[in-house]
């Protein structure tokens, strides 16, 4: 009978030390607003409305880019595409988010690229007006650039 009393008691003990280090364990990392959109100018490859989503774990960040105004101008594989990503810092500087990820893609199919990596620090306001996404495919670059501020504003990491 004394053991089961004991076993009980350290369980209700751990039970209760898990949730207060619940209650006090640091808050997850966010990034806001996740999404945003930008006015996109591809130049001769397309330009229109494109989906940046961003997320963050610590001081890594990834960014992915979607878009249905601007299309793959031939089929392309999974992977295919190296891409370099440049937002630019409230407070001066840039930020690249690179990486060679990217689903398959039809011709005319919506591009999109990513997720994208890069580094953050605490309190990053990175926006894409002024930066560029840069697209690698069969050794032609295809540049694009936000003809304005990213809306709802700019992306800032916590």
């Amino acid at each position: 009978m004394r053991c089961k009393r004991i076993g009980a008691g350290a369980a209700l003990a751990a039970g209760a030390l898990a949730v207060t280090g619940l209650a006090f364990a640091p808050a997850a990392l966010a990034v806001t607003p996740q999404t945003a959109t930008i006015s996109a100018d591809c130049g001769s490859f397309g330009s229109g409305e494109a989906t940046l989503t961003a997320t963050q774990n610590g001081t890594a960040a990834t960014l992915t880019v979607k878009s249905s105004a601007i299309t793959a101008p031939i089929a392309l594989g999974e992977d295919s595409i190296t891409s370099a990503l440049t937002l630019v810092k409230s407070g001066g500087g840039t930020v690249d988010f690179t990486g060679t990820e990217n689903p398959a893609m039809a011709a005319g199919a919506p591009v999109e690229v990513g997720p994208l990596s890069g580094t953050v620090a605490s309190g990053d306001s990175l926006d894409a007006f002024g930066g560029s996404l840069r697209m690698t495919v069969f050794g032609i670059t295809i540049t694009c650039t936000a003809s304005g501020p990213q809306s709802p504003g700019p992306f800032v990491f916590d």
